[in-house]
């Protein structure tokens, strides 16, 4: 199948992704600007290399005989188009011959109002216009983000703000993100391709957190605030509002106007896409919320 790049191979998604692909005995090329952390998969064969998105050039070295890229968004919310540019450009230039992206549901919508949207639409235009055969894996909302930053502080609180109002989202198990990656990855047929990746069911904000109160068997007031009253909810967090305002590496490596987009976008019906492609693709059902919650209950303050 080639040698396949996995970009970000030291986070959890590109990890657990590069892990997945040696599985299948695919020949796999670990990047990162910190390889200490892929020590482990250097002992299973990974060719690993350093490679910063910054680095234009260091990145066209470390690219060098790959056949496929794993493209995982990075980080950095509002600027980080330009650094998606570089690996694609670093792609075409090494004859990378098909770049897999994880984009977000609604990712192929210019008139989106996700401020993180807005990062994935650019890029999955710079993709496009390669003219590389790609496959956009545009992800829902993770299950596990829910399951802990959203449940924790809620259970802690025993309340919540929210501005999502009852707009529904298919939330999915980062587990059937990464296999789904792996799937397009190993096999064949999947370029020029863009899957709605979600879990099983359809359900609000009001819902996912009604569940983890009756799990918990602790109360939690969710409190319906507008997108103003939501970020000043964060202000009073020490949070920056603009990504361009967050201090590197600082305590809160994000900007609420990320999350206040978000809740918005939501509300607004954008993530209410329901999609059986986890299954076609992989061939297993996904995870429901329910069942990430279990996993994740140990963390919960009880």
């Amino acid at each position: 199948m080639g040698k396949i790049i996995v970009s970000g191979a030291s986070g959890h998604f590109g990890h657990a992704t590069a892990s997945g692909l040696l599985d299948r005995g695919a020949e796999v090329i670990a990047l990162s600007r910190n390889v200490d952390k892929l020590a482990d998969l250097k002992a299973r064969g990974a060719d690993v290399r350093a490679a910063d998105f910054d680095d234009p050039a260091g990145l066209m070295e470390a690219m060098k005989g790959g056949e496929k890229l794993l493209l995982i968004s990075t980080l950095r919310v509002g600027t980080r188009v330009e650094q998606h540019r570089n690996a694609v450009e670093a792609a075409k230039a090494n004859g990378v011959k098909h770049i897999v992206y994880t984009s977000v549901v609604g990712g192929g919508l210019a008139e989106h109002p996700g401020v993180e949207q807005h990062d994935h639409y650019a890029t999955e235009q710079i993709i496009r216009e390669s003219g590389i055969p790609f496959t956009f894996l545009r992800n829902s909302l993770y299950s596990e983000a829910v399951s802990t930053a959203m449940a924790i502080p809620a259970l802690l609180a025993g309340s919540k703000p929210d501005n999502a109002g009852h707009g529904q989202v298919a939330m999915v198990s980062r587990d059937d993100c990464v296999a789904m990656a792996v799937e397009v990855l190993s096999g064949e047929g999947h370029e020029n391709t863009a899957y709605d990746v979600t879990g099983p069911e359809l359900l609000t904000i009001p819902q996912a957190m009604a569940m983890v109160s009756e799990k918990a068997g602790k109360p939690i007031e969710l409190q319906q605030v507008s997108d103003e009253e939501m970020y000043l909810y964060f202000d009073s967090l020490g949070v920056a509002r603009k990504a361009s305002d967050v201090v590197p590496d600082g305590p809160i490596p994000w900007a609420s106007e990320g999350m206040v987009t978000f809740g918005q976008s939501i509300r607004e019906g954008y993530f209410a896409v329901l999609s059986d492609d986890v299954e076609r693709v992989t061939g297993r059902k996904p995870r429901s919320l329910s069942s990430v919650m279990d996993q994740h209950k140990g963390e919960w303050p009880l």
